[in-house]
């Protein structure tokens, strides 16, 4: 086995680096060549899979639909091979500030809704999804105010929804979209004071992050990838440390039925293109 198996990740933050190189040492004393490409944004990541620069990629939810298009568009295959237990049956919610008069998300008709970048599944494309279900239209039904950072990150950083729940409490906006984890952590941390805010509505469950094959991937090497992954246990101490730091407890087989919701929302927010071109007019990355 002398080829290396190589992997596309993004940059989200510093950590990044230091989940990665972990991860590579463990492969390599565990007999697979393993190496990782960091890139800025997903969107060339996602277009490395397609051009031969990496065999498998750490794709969020988005990278995962963009390239799931581009790969059936091309008469090509790609798989969600892995995920973590942490990347299952996510939810958002619509939260308000605790003196607010809005009970549901029909009470915000003309009023205003703070989301995350542009290119965040959780903190905006499927709350969009959520409310236009619920017959609320950005722009229509109510203003919307994206919190838009770090374009082409896709929401894996927190610093848009940071953001938007700050903007809520000081009365900029009316409500606010979160992952139902960063609700909680931003009441752990001070963000978010206890009692200060609402939750009038959560979204259905979907799924996060997974790993995706690139077409015509080395079988082998993927094989031996997942089966790495699949073997490590949180009791032992020489792999507990990366699971902490990837934020998970154990690795599960990749599906792809947690994606439903955010296809919807690429549609009909008009994100991309059913052949995975980028169509989203104000996305900058």
């Amino acid at each position: 086995m002398s080829q290396t198996l190589v992997m596309g990740a993004v940059a989200y933050a510093p950590k990044v680096v230091t989940i990665w190189e972990g991860f590579k040492a463990f492969f390599v004393r565990n007999g697979l060549p393993f190496d990782f490409v960091l890139y800025s944004n997903y969107e060339r990541q996602v277009e490395a899979q397609f051009d031969g620069g990496i065999h498998l990629a750490w794709n969020s939810p988005l990278a995962w639909v963009r390239a799931d298009r581009l790969a059936r568009a091309r008469g090509q295959q790609v798989q969600a091979v892995a995920m973590r237990d942490t990347d299952c049956d996510l939810t958002s919610v619509l939260v308000v500030r605790a003196d607010s008069a809005v009970q549901q998300p029909a009470g915000l008709r003309g009023q205003r809704i703070g989301f995350g970048a542009l290119d965040s599944p959780q903190a905006t494309l499927i709350p969009l999804d959520h409310l236009r279900q619920q017959g609320l239209v950005q722009g229509r039904d109510y203003q919307a105010r994206f919190f838009d950072v770090l374009g082409g990150k896709h929401g894996d950083h927190i610093g848009g929804e940071r953001d938007a729940a700050q903007a809520l409490l000081a009365g900029q906006i009316d409500a606010c979209c979160l992952i139902d984890g960063n609700h909680l952590a931003f009441g752990l941390d001070g963000t978010l004071p206890a009692g200060s805010t609402r939750v009038i509505a959560r979204t259905g469950a979907y799924d996060h992050c997974n790993f995706t094959t690139s077409p015509g991937a080395p079988a082998a090497l993927i094989d031996r990838f997942v089966a790495l992954l699949m073997a490590m246990r949180w009791d032992d101490p020489e792999v507990r440390p990366l699971l902490e730091l990837e934020g998970l407890r154990e690795w599960r087989t990749g599906r792809t039925s947690g994606y439903a919701l955010l296809e919807r929302a690429v549609d009909d927010e008009g994100f991309y293109a059913a052949d995975g071109r980028i169509t989203a007019a104000d996305y900058r990355y």
